[in-house]
């Protein structure tokens, strides 16, 4: 049984041989960009495959089946938003990157893993916050790599929709300040751990 596999299976997923050659095809790509760019500090050992993999993995079985629109913010490397638009494939996918070289790497992404209904927006999530056709526009956003302070709380709640989910990544380690910044967002619905220790996925469901 490949890594990719048993990752899958346990985050409680079932993927199909497609799904698990687009992850083995991500991840060779963002190792091969990654030799002429900072995308990630992590590599393909078993945490880097667990954090990179793994714990999208196990956020994608906390969607619920009915969500149609995801949007990532501070997209980066393509984590988590890439491994969960191949599990949950009727997804559509919007990931949010500012700097433009990783915006680059997200979109040959895109384009070599055939990533239908995946669009990058090469801005600051803030800019989309003034576009009436975004606000509100999304049933689930996830952000990781990102301070949630109470600032930035209070601008990306409005891309969600009411009773929309926010999959916050964090680190387990995190202070008070952050949990009580995150409670801007809605009601946090459960803690759940990941694969590494040192790290946590939030569920928050906005009011």
């Amino acid at each position: 049984m490949g890594r990719l596999e048993e990752l899958a299976q346990g985050a409680g997923l079932a993927l199909d041989r497609e799904a698990r050659t687009r992850l083995a095809a991500y991840v060779a790509l963002l190792f091969r960009w990654n030799e002429r760019m900072n995308l990630t500090a992590l590599d393909a050992g078993e945490e880097g495959l667990a954090r990179l993999v793994g714990e999208p993995l196990v956020a994608a079985g906390h969607i619920p089946p009915e969500a149609r629109t995801m949007i990532d913010v501070g997209s980066g490397g393509g984590s988590p938003a890439i491994p969960v638009k191949i599990a949950r494939p009727e997804l559509f996918v919007r990931m949010v990157e500012s700097r433009t070289r990783k915006a680059a790497f997200l979109r040959e992404a895109v384009r070599r893993l055939k990533l239908a209904e995946t669009v990058v927006e090469n801005c600051r999530f803030e800019a989309l916050v003034d576009d009436p056709q975004r606000r509100e526009a999304h049933d689930v956003l996830t952000v990781r790599g990102v301070r949630v302070d109470a600032a930035v709380a209070e601008r990306l709640q409005e891309l969600v929709r009411p009773g929309g989910l926010f999959l916050i990544f964090r680190s387990s380690a995190e202070g008070q300040m952050e949990r009580e910044s995150e409670g801007r967002l809605g009601t946090e619905e459960r803690r759940v751990p990941l694969q590494s220790a040192s790290s946590e996925l939030s569920v928050v469901r906005k009011a």
